[in-house]
């Protein structure tokens, strides 16, 4: 548990307090590391729209716009630690997840499940903010956590299948830098939590400062899943009949076009837009 120093924010009402030492570096930013790296989000959501908006449908644009309002939210949660602007972080998280699942469920040219599925989905966004937004403590963690967990996993696996499948080599290459970072960043989301009194005593008396796993957590998630969305969007471009190609911006940021760049996906394609 971090320190209880007062800021400007008041009491914290967060249902969870991260590692990070509360108000050390401004009393204005309850963590001034978690707020600074949540940023990452921001700009990986920007960046995917920026990259993909003549390429890729309205579902795939909506999922980065997402990953920005999640890092948004993240920011305003970890700058205040209050229980409203967690909200504003872990709420977008589920609603992203859930329309992940969709995306990767939905991936046929023609829709297979009719209305039931979005509804069903629906049903479950509705039970899982009720349990976020109306329990406190560790209760209210734990089923954030495990309503978030259920659809995280579920997805990470489906993602597994396309790279199971695949034949592109970019894609394979792209798909094992997106599960490495995704995979490091869940590892170090776990030491902040479990290892904190490590982290900010035993370290700090040997000279050695907090090293901020949840910020980096923020870095390293941002990164892994921008690249696992476009291991979803190239074989999404392949199921449509795009013929995608992947390219790299500097020579290290993915991103995937369609052979005939000029030619946009129209937003009726497929299922079309969002749905």
């Amino acid at each position: 548990m971090s320190s209880l120093k007062m800021g400007f924010w008041g009491a914290n009402t967060a249902t969870v307090d991260w590692c990070e030492t509360n108000y050390q570096h401004s009393h204005y930013i309850c963590e001034l590391f978690n707020s600074a790296s949540s940023l990452a989000m921001v700009f990986a959501g920007v960046l995917g729209i920026a990259l993909h908006r003549r390429v890729l449908e309205r579902r795939f644009l909506l999922a980065f716009a997402m990953v920005s309002v999640v890092g948004l939210g993240s920011i305003a949660f970890h700058a205040t630690l209050l229980f409203q602007h967690q909200m504003l972080d872990e709420l977008p998280m589920l609603y992203l997840a859930l329309l992940m699942v969709y995306i990767l469920v939905e991936n046929r040219p023609e829709r297979r499940f009719g209305i039931g599925f979005p509804l069903a989905l629906l049903g479950y966004a509705v039970l899982s903010t009720y349990l976020s937004a109306f329990t406190r403590g560790r209760l209210q963690f734990f089923l954030f956590q495990a309503s978030f967990a259920l659809l995280e996993f579920f997805a990470l696996a489906r993602v597994y299948l396309i790279h199971r499948r695949g034949q592109d080599v970019m894609a394979r290459r792209v798909f094992q830098l997106g599960v490495g970072s995704y995979g490091l960043a869940i590892v170090l989301w776990l030491s902040d939590i479990h290892l904190c009194s490590t982290l900010n005593e035993t370290l700090p008396a040997y000279g050695i400062p907090n090293p901020q796993f949840h910020a980096w957590w923020h870095v390293f998630v941002s990164c892994g899943f921008y690249a696992l969305l476009i291991v979803i969007a190239h074989d999404r471009l392949k199921t449509l009949g795009q013929a995608p190609r992947l390219s790299f911006v500097a020579g290290v940021i993915p991103f995937v076009r369609s052979a005939e760049p000029d030619v946009a996906v129209s937003p009726e394609q497929g299922v079309g837009g969002v749905v």
